[in-house]
C-alpha cells in the first residue's frame, strides 16, 4: 500500500477538496497501485514532523489556505523538500512552498504572506493584479522541465482559485538555483515551479486535480503517484522514466 499525505485543512465544500480523492483514485488505476490517502489536518501537525510524515511515500500540499497552523504547513513542505519526499503543491501549496524556500534557500528573513500579513511591506507572496478566481487560461510550459515532460505538449489550460501568487519583486530568484520556472501564463507571469535534483517537486498555482471532476485523471497526478509508487517500493515499473514518471522512458 502507497500511503500519501494530503496536508491542508479539508472542507467538503472546496472544489478542490472534492476533486483530489477522484484524481488520485484515477492515477492509482492509471498507475496499477493500491494508493491510500489521508487529510492531515494542519492543526494535527507536531513539532516531530519527521516523524509524524515518515510513514507517507509522498505529500501534497492541497489549497485552501490560510491554513490552520502555517509553521506546520510550512515543516511539512520543508520535510519533504529534504527527505526527498515526492511533493505536489496546488494553489496555496504552491504559495506556501515558495514561503519554505524563500526563507530556507533565498535566506529571506521572516518571508510573508499578504493575506497573513497585508501590511508587510516586502511579502513573498503578494495579491495577485488580477485574481484568479474560478478563473481558465492557457499556459505555455517551459521546453525541458519535468511539467512539459509530463504533459508532453507545449501548453496546457488550467483552472484556478487563488488571489496570491509570488511577488514579481522575487521572481528573478527563480532564474538562477535549482527552484525554477516551469509554467508561466500569457504574459510571462510565474504559474509553476519545480525543483531540480530532487526526485518530484512540482508546484502550480492552478488546480490541475479539477479535470478529475469532469473524468479526466490529471498526467501531473499521475506522475506524483508514479513518484510516490517508486518510494514506497524503491523502483519504479518497467520504462519510466524516474525524473518525469512517465512511461516510455525509461
Amino acid at each position: 500500500m502507497v500511503r500519501i499525505a494530503l496536508v491542508g485543512d479539508y472542507d467538503a465544500t472546496v472544489i478542490a477538496h472534492q476533486a483530489i480523492p477522484r484524481a488520485l483514485s484515477g492515477a492509482a488505476s492509471a498507475v496499477g497501485a493500491r494508493v491510500e490517502w489521508n487529510w492531515i489536518h494542519t492543526s494535527t501537525i507536531p513539532s516531530a514532523v519527521d516523524a509524524f510524515l515518515d510513514p507517507y511515500a509522498a505529500i501534497w500540499c492541497v489549497p485552501a489556505s490560510p491554513y490552520a497552523n502555517t509553521p506546520g504547513a510550512l515543516a511539512a513542505i520543508r520535510f519533504a523538500r529534504q527527505a526527498g519526499r515526492p511533493f505536489l503543491g496546488t494553489c496555496g501549496g504552491f504559495q506556501h512552498a515558495l514561503l519554505e524556500y524563500a526563507e530556507a534557500v533565498w535566506h529571506v528573513t521572516a518571508p510573508a504572506h499578504a493575506e497573513l500579513e497585508p501590511s508587510a511591506p516586502d511579502p513573498v507572496i503578494a495579491p495577485l493584479m488580477c485574481a484568479l478566481v474560478e478563473v481558465s487560461e492557457t499556459l505555455r510550459l517551459v521546453p525541458g522541465t519535468r511539467l512539459a515532460q509530463i504533459h508532453g505538449v507545449e501548453s496546457i489550460a488550467e483552472t484556478y482559485h487563488c488571489r496570491f501568487g509570488l511577488s514579481p519583486q522575487y521572481e528573478q530568484r527563480l532564474a538562477t538555483g535549482s527552484l525554477r520556472v516551469c509554467a508561466y501564463d500569457g504574459e510571462r507571469r510565474i504559474r509553476a515551479v519545480e525543483l531540480d535534483g530532487h526526485p518530484f517537486f512540482v508546484a502550480t498555482l492552478f488546480q490541475p486535480e479539477r479535470s478529475a471532476l469532469v473524468g479526466r485523471t490529471p498526467p501531473l497526478v499521475t506522475a506524483f503517484v508514479r513518484a510516490a509508487v517508486a518510494t514506497a517500493t524503491g523502483e519504479l515499473p518497467d520504462g519510466v522514466d524516474w525524473r518525469t514518471g512517465i512511461p516510455g522512458r525509461g
